[in-house]
């Protein structure tokens, strides 16, 4: 049975449908990435799945738990990072993990604080008022939370948001150890990097799943051409291939230009015009995560208008 396999999620607040019919499946000890742009629904799903907040539309479980009728079994067998911090920062790291342990009736309290300081490279700081712990040292405080009380499913919304690529490097190699002996993760999260690293991404956009899959299937179902242009004066060159037939997309990078686009062969008539000034370069490039999503936020509508 997967961990997680939900159906037609609906959610709406107001007139306002913020999930709109949303099934995912999840399989036990997989980590994958919810993508999308902000105000796309993910936060908002988290919630539902982990039974913070009540459906009002489809169903299905988490952990064999049903979401209509179980939510509080599911709460006691998920582990839920949130956005923000939000632990006591006049609190000791080891404080704020005692309460914690507290409340899930963790016995004895001490022994499960000392293992996962242990576990979590916290105890050298466990004195450390939490208030006073850079972003990376919060956000391993909060994994530590999280996983305390042994979830077999862990939700994290958007985990490594404002800290150094070293901690966010750390971060991953610990999700990665924690799936390797079992733990289910749904991370969701803006960097194209970090959803690299997931077995299977899933991508919503103002409240519709749109794509699931490998990241490579993902972008090969995307169906998008991209090239790569290089020359002179390349800011009024963009300026212009903007807006040629079939260019959907031109980005600065480095000293090239990266042009995408869905029809491909129009795409190509259009540059080979450009090839033929002096200077210009053209060559076929290689489609990026970051290109697709780039792509499905163009053609998705906000449904906050």
């Amino acid at each position: 049975m997967p961990a997680i396999d939900v159906h037609d999620l609906v959610k709406r607040f107001g007139d306002k449908t913020v999930v709109d019919h949303v099934s995912m499946q999840v399989e036990r000890g997989e980590i994958v990435g919810f993508l999308g742009p902000n105000g796309s629904g993910k936060t908002t799903t988290i919630r539902l799945m982990c039974g913070l907040l009540t459906p009002d539309g489809g169903g299905g479980q988490v952990l064999g738990y049903d979401l209509a009728r179980d939510g509080l079994k599911i709460k006691r067998e998920v582990g839920y990072m949130t956005q923000r911090f939000s632990f006591y920062e006049d609190l000791t790291i080891a404080e704020n993990l005692s309460f914690v342990a507290r409340l899930y009736e963790l016995k004895p309290a001490g022994d499960h604080v000392r293992r996962t300081l242990d576990d979590l490279g916290l105890t050298s700081r466990r004195n450390q008022l939490a208030g006073t712990l850079s972003g990376g040292w919060k956000q391993r405080l909060a994994l530590a939370a999280c996983i305390m009380h042994e979830p077999k499913l862990l939700l994290l919304d958007e985990p490594t948001a404002g800290v150094d690529p070293k901690a966010r490097r750390d971060f991953w190699d610990e999700i990665h150890r924690l799936a390797a002996d079992g733990l289910t993760v749904l991370v969701s999260t803006h960097y194209m990097d970090e959803a690299e690293r997931c077995h299977r991404i899933s991508y919503i956009s103002y409240g519709k799943m749109l794509a699931t899959g490998t990241v490579d299937e993902v972008v090969r179902d995307a169906g998008l051409a991209t090239f790569i242009v290089s020359g002179p004066r390349l800011e009024a060159l963009a300026r212009e291939i903007a807006a040629l037939p079939g260019v959907e997309q031109v980005a600065p990078f480095g000293a090239t230009l990266h042009v995408v686009g869905a029809n491909a062969a129009a795409l190509s008539a259009s540059l080979r015009q450009i090839e033929k000034r002096e200077g210009v370069r053209v060559a076929a490039g290689e489609t990026s995560l970051e290109d697709v999503f780039i792509q499905f936020m163009a053609d998705a509508t906000d449904n906050m208008q």
